[in-house]
């Protein structure tokens, strides 16, 4: 886990005229629009099992990331006006945000599937490694002996490769 101090982004200035609006608005949809590029570049990467290269768009999309946090912080310190102002402006916002969350679910989507066939495989390594250390015996009553902990071993993975 990054132990990052928490820096709190500085607060805009309310905006005043339907120009600043439309260009708050403009920067908001440029924003969602880049970190879309970067999560469906990554989306193709995972789904490619081209998982280095994915996570090599970590700091790009952290970046987006934090500009998209700021952008929305900046249209709510606004949105009372622009309501008031361009309504319909506001109703263009939530429809491309809509398609954003859609494309966002997808990303999700095959990120979960890769950690849980990820997993699978890990565990189904495991399972075989346990199995083949496991010693053939029999108790008197003809049932199979339970290993104990002595015939365990652990499997180890490299995070790096």
């Amino acid at each position: 886990m990054n132990q990052r101090p928490h820096v709190r982004p500085a607060q805009a200035e309310a905006i005043s005229t339907p120009v600043e609006a439309r260009k708050l608005a403009e920067n908001l949809m440029d924003v969602m629009s880049g970190l879309l590029g970067v999560i469906e570049r990554e989306t193709e990467l995972v789904r490619a099992g081209k998982l280095q290269e994915a996570m090599q768009l970590e700091a790009q999309k952290n970046e987006q990331s934090r500009r998209y946090t700021l952008a929305v912080e900046n249209l709510k310190n606004s949105q009372k006006y622009i309501s008031q102002v361009s309504p319909d402006l506001l109703t263009a916002l939530r429809r491309h945000h809509d398609t954003f969350r859609a494309m966002l679910q997808v990303n999700l989507t095959v990120l979960a599937t890769a950690h849980a066939v990820s997993e699978g495989i890990v565990r189904g390594v495991n399972a075989e490694v346990q199995r083949r250390n496991m010693p053939n015996s029999y108790t008197a009553s003809g049932q199979r002996a339970t290993p104990g902990t002595r015939n365990l071993t652990p499997l180890s993975v490299s995070r790096s490769l």
